[in-house]
């Protein structure tokens, strides 16, 4: 199987059955394609592209022949498709998106009514013909553009060094922009207000407010335990539990896979509702996505194949963009915030994924995303001051007091605090420490606890006590 399918392979296949009007059968169109795509592989793009109504067929079995879809709307489309998109997305910024042919062919192909669409279910063979470190979703030139973008002077530090520098505008910037591609109508000042100091926009639904802390307090996981956490089932798993925190309909689900059926609006995808299938491709998933050496594949794999899993009741797209931080967090590369992005153009994306097994359009769409978030947190961190090296010394310490404060519910006090800090902490920098620390609990809120590894309930025992 070749390492890559080329972009154009539905257009040479088009190409191949418009040039002869008695179809073709697998074999012969095997033999036209020659040397650029196995059988198999061939085989199942193929039934896809059947059912989603790009190319038509006749015949069972060994029988069927293929044809070209004997209308103009495919590939006619995809020329059109920028005016489709931009018909939708009023944003300037939507046009500036360089979409690929093989990403317009993707976009034409979704943009086709609904009920042109056939309902498709999970296909397997989508996880399970990728092999880790050869299949690549990313080319190699792709790759090596965006280390070449992504790369920071703290490529050998501990992981997460880099993220924790521009934390305070990557918390901002990631939570709301993620939370506006689920529809979330709170602007990017109103989410300032509210992580940096706890003030909720007024008028907006309860739900929007618990979707920023939630999307705050799984960032800070990210970050401030970016050693600790990894491409494997507790992080995945946790992840989800706290984007999810507050906003399901049973909190018993945050976290759990689900066993029941979903359903997607706006596409003819239909996720698998078998529980026993749904855990084993999840654990699939997370055994290929985890042995991928190269970062941004790792990154663009979660990112694509998470959603179209739907291994969770609900906020698995969100679960997908934060896990799509993991590689990049702990490699010390810019993180990827998504701000900006087409709220349209990623959801077509989706589909093409969901519908078609194709990922060129959200391909298009990751590489637009993670230039626009290197210019904005390389010059951040160009204006940042240096951080200070006495937090820096003792974050652990810090963050150890202070839930150890919240937990066993102890009314603060300078002689508490350095009671608690005597052990962990030199004499000379015990009185700082104690400040600090005394700092950090006066200004702890709701939305920043998970720093300190603290629930709601926690949290909540502990200002009522």
């Amino acid at each position: 199987m070749p390492k890559l399918l080329p972009d154009d392979l539905l257009e040479r296949v088009t190409s191949a059955l418009a040039a002869d009007p008695q179809g073709l059968c697998l074999a012969e169109l095997q033999e036209a394609l020659k040397g650029v795509v196995s059988r198999r592989s061939l085989q199942r793009r193929l039934d896809v592209w059947a059912r989603s109504g790009a190319i038509k067929t006749e015949g069972i079995r060994r029988g069927r022949r293929y044809f070209p879809a004997g209308n103009d709307s495919v590939l006619a489309a995809a020329a059109e498709v920028g005016r489709l998109a931009s018909a939708s997305e009023p944003d300037a910024v939507t046009s500036s998106v360089a979409v690929s042919g093989a990403g317009r062919q993707v976009q034409a192909l979704v943009h086709r009514p609904i009920a042109d669409r056939a309902p498709i279910g999970y296909q397997r063979g989508f996880l399970e013909s990728y092999a880790p470190n050869e299949t690549e979703y990313l080319p190699e030139n792709l790759k090596t553009h965006l280390r070449a973008l992504g790369r920071t002077p703290d490529g050998h530090r501990p992981a997460g060094t880099y993220a924790r520098d521009i934390l305070n505008r990557l918390l901002i910037d990631l939570s709301w922009a993620s939370s506006r591609l689920e529809g979330n109508t709170y602007s990017l000042l109103d989410t300032r207000e509210l992580i940096e100091h706890g003030k909720a926009a007024p008028g907006k639904d309860a739900k929007e407010t618990q979707m920023i802390l939630n999307h705050k307090a799984a960032i800070e996981l990210l970050v401030e335990s970016a050693e600790e956490i990894g491409v494997n089932r507790y992080t995945i798993t946790n992840l989800h539990a706290l984007l999810a925190d507050n906003l399901l309909e049973d909190s018993r689900n945050a976290g759990r896979l689900r066993t029941t059926s979903v359903a997607i609006g706006g596409t003819t995808y239909l996720p698998t509702a078998i529980p026993q299938l749904i855990e084993e491709l999840f654990t699939l998933l997370l055994d290929k996505a985890a042995k991928i050496r190269d970062p941004f594949e790792q990154s663009f794999f979660l990112m694509a194949q998470l959603p179209y899993l739907q291994p969770f009741v609900d906020v698995n797209k969100r679960t997908s963009r934060l896990a799509a931080n993991i590689p990049l967090i702990k490699s010390n590369l810019v993180p990827l915030s998504f701000v900006d992005v087409p709220e349209k153009l990623y959801i077509d994306g989706l589909i093409g994924i969901y519908e078609l097994n194709r990922i060129e359009l959200l391909r298009d769409l990751y590489l637009w995303a993670y230039e626009r978030s290197v210019r904005r947190y390389k010059t951040a961190r160009d204006s940042l001051p240096e951080p200070d090296a006495f937090r820096l010394k003792y974050r652990s310490e810090i963050s150890e007091v202070v839930g150890h404060v919240v937990r066993e519910k102890i009314r603060p006090t300078e002689a508490k605090l350095a009671q608690l800090a005597n052990s962990m902490v030199s004499p000379e920098d015990l009185a700082r420490f104690t400040s600090i620390a005394l700092a950090e609990l006066a200004e702890l809120h709701e939305g920043n606890i998970a720093r300190f590894r603290l629930r709601p309930s926690e949290f909540k025992q502990w200002k009522e006590g």
